[in-house]
């Protein structure tokens, strides 16, 4: 578990999956990626194998959110699994359509 700051970097330990801190959750939270807990950049990766029920794959540039969108992540490089918060899936962020400029 960690305390997630706005502008920290994480990188997964399965994939090649690295993320940046949008906004951080209050509370501290265990980020993972392809069910392995994730480690800050630099950090020696935490030793485990991707999981099979958490491979969907990170997208280049896309944001993700929980559910509560107390907490949001940008992926800056993708790979093959997914995020996750506190053992729940991170979910892609939709965009907001603008207003019509008539």
């Amino acid at each position: 578990m960690a305390q997630l700051k706005p502008g920290s970097r994480w990188t997964s330990s399965v994939c090649d999956t690295e993320v940046i801190v949008v906004k951080g959750p209050p509370d501290e939270v265990e980020l993972t990626c392809g069910g392995v807990t994730m480690v800050a950049a630099g950090e020696e990766p935490v030793t485990g194998g991707l999981d099979g029920g958490a491979s969907e794959g990170t997208l280049l540039g896309k944001r993700y959110v929980d559910d509560g969108d107390t907490m949001e992540v940008l992926c800056t490089k993708p790979g093959t699994g997914s995020l996750g918060a506190d053992g729940a899936s991170l979910q892609l962020k939709e965009a907001k359509p603008l207003p019509a400029s008539d």
